[in-house]
């Protein structure tokens, strides 16, 4: 069977390292799909070191039901992300499914979802962090390897714009700057600095909902799109009114949901991103073109350990042959 891993597959010993993470126990739940409507059901697997993070459709047969989580395999990008293998099979709106795997620091595990879309849940990423807690995490004998940032890469695109830049100060993490501009002054501007751990992101990101507008709805369901989508599920805006009979769960819960799509599009890189980030008016489209711009320059970037300051050689991120997935 192939094996989709991170980028790097290198192993070595080290005196004081950080260490690769998967769960302790699997773990299920169901959902309704935002965008299909469907119910869903999902459950998380435990995974050998260096295989990454894998989504498998139980409802594909053989070895077209593996899809992996990573920038090269994103298909659309239209209100979600969605990736695609290549015999053409989907799974949609994984983003926010990433961000709580890349805030709770989770490097390797198969994810077993019965339909095209990730459940949304309550439209953040506390459901599936309380999922991952439920299931325990335990090391593994791995060294954690990390995508430091070399050079500032961007993407400007109509009024939005994306960029990485390496760290300005002495951390090993990922600092995510960005700014949000809508006319409806339910919104208007808001700007949020947030250094990623698990505890900022627990604790600051992670409970933001994802949003909408009231009369967007009709035109997106006429389409195929936000045929779930409700009060329970989502932020909904008429006008210049918040909907939700219980309002927002922080007074800038729009610029921490875009945190939030940005970190789970982000993990998709493969390896926690060692580096800056900063965004303006960036969505799911913008941020999957800036790790295609910054891989396609083998010199913006560099595979080091987590816990070291010292480069190793980095192998291609094709698909290899060994640790198989059960």
């Amino acid at each position: 069977m192939e094996h989709y891993g991170p980028i790097s597959k290198i192993t070595r010993t080290s005196h004081s390292r950080i260490l690769q993470t998967t769960l302790k126990n699997q773990i299920h739940c169901s959902g309704i799909g935002l965008h299909s409507g469907n119910k869903i059901s999902m459950s998380l697997y435990p995974a050998d070191p260096d295989t990454g993070i894998v989504l498998r459709r139980t409802d594909i047969p053989g070895q077209n039901a593996l899809i992996p989580a990573r920038f090269d395999h994103v298909s659309d990008t239209r209100l979600c992300t969605t990736l695609r293998n290549d015999a053409g099979v989907q799974i949609a709106t994984v983003e926010h499914l990433m961000a709580a795997l890349a805030g709770c620091e989770i490097d390797n595990v198969v994810i077993e979802v019965n339909g095209a879309e990730v459940p949304i849940m309550d439209g953040s990423a506390e459901p599936f962090v309380f999922l991952i807690e439920c299931a325990g995490t335990v090391q593994q004998n791995a060294v954690r390897w990390g995508l430091r940032i070399k050079k500032p890469v961007s993407i400007l695109e109509g009024g939005a714009e994306a960029s990485l830049a390496p760290s300005s100060i002495d951390r090993s993490g990922l600092t995510i700057d960005l700014r949000i501009d809508f006319k409806n002054s339910a919104i208007g501007q808001q700007n949020l600095t947030v250094a990623v751990s698990s505890s900022s992101f627990k604790n600051e990101i992670c409970r933001a909902r994802t949003f909408g507008f009231l009369e967007d709805v009709e035109a997106l369901r006429q389409v195929g799109l936000a045929q779930g989508g409700s009060l329970d599920n989502a932020v909904v805006i008429s006008g210049n009114n918040i909907l939700n009979e219980d309002g927002l769960r922080y007074e800038d819960e729009f610029v921490r949901h875009k945190i939030l799509d940005c970190i789970g599009d982000l993990y998709l890189a493969g390896n926690p991103i060692m580096g800056n980030f900063s965004g303006l008016r960036s969505g799911h489209g913008l941020h999957n073109k800036l790790l295609c711009k910054l891989f396609a320059d083998s010199a913006a970037w560099e595979i080091i350990p987590m816990d070291e300051q010292v480069a190793v050689p980095v192998q291609t991120w094709q698909a290899e042959t060994s640790h198989a997935i059960a």
